[in-house]
């Protein structure tokens, strides 16, 4: 694993985009920072610039630096949640302007896996995420169902659980600072 994380983290660094397994579904990341990255993602995947993606931070510490105010309740959240659980802030800060949402919000997670934690604490950034398909297709389940566009278009392929069934996507839920909490995706 060590080895695939020096690669990874060797593409990240220079602004490149990877595919890689995360405690969810595989996933195209880049450094979150990193806009010109996150452009060559969009235009990987032929998608809208509108439709916003994810990022993974390492811990809370790390959640702390990239979003202005933490609502209480995205502690117990993320504290008492069974499965992988994406939350939606309000007023990201110290990532590239281009994966904030137009309501100046940011889909963060906070990650488990130890590939993707330790990756991201190396990098000591967020790293982008989203699911390695085109846009508008479906999430493949396994890595084999990954389509030959994506896996030609990023710049590394980490060669770890390639034969792992991809579990399901993460919950989704948005939290406002005033409190408002909406379920996007159970």
């Amino acid at each position: 694993m060590n080895e695939e994380i020096e690669k990874a983290l060797a593409i990240l660094k220079r602004g490149g985009i990877i595919l890689y397994p995360t405690d969810t579904v595989w996933g195209i990341g880049c450094d979150a920072t990193n806009a010109d990255a996150i452009d060559a993602i969009f235009k990987l995947k032929k998608r809208a610039e509108n439709k916003t993606m994810i990022c993974l931070v390492s811990d809370f510490k790390m959640l702390n630096q990239y979003v202005e105010e933490i609502p209480e309740v995205a502690y117990d959240i993320l504290k008492y949640a069974v499965k992988p659980t994406t939350i939606i802030y309000d007023n990201p800060i110290r990532v590239a302007e281009n994966i904030v949402a137009d309501d100046n919000s940011l889909a963060i997670r906070v990650v488990k896996d130890d590939f993707c934690n330790t990756l991201i604490r190396k990098l000591k950034k967020p790293l982008v995420s989203t699911s390695a398909n085109m846009s508008g297709e479906k999430n493949p389940a396994h890595f084999k169902e990954i389509s030959p566009l994506i896996l030609g278009g990023v710049d590394y392929v980490v060669n770890l659980h390639q034969n792992k069934k991809s579990a399901q996507p993460s919950s989704i839920i948005k939290l406002k600072n005033n409190g408002a909490v909406t379920v996007i995706r159970e």
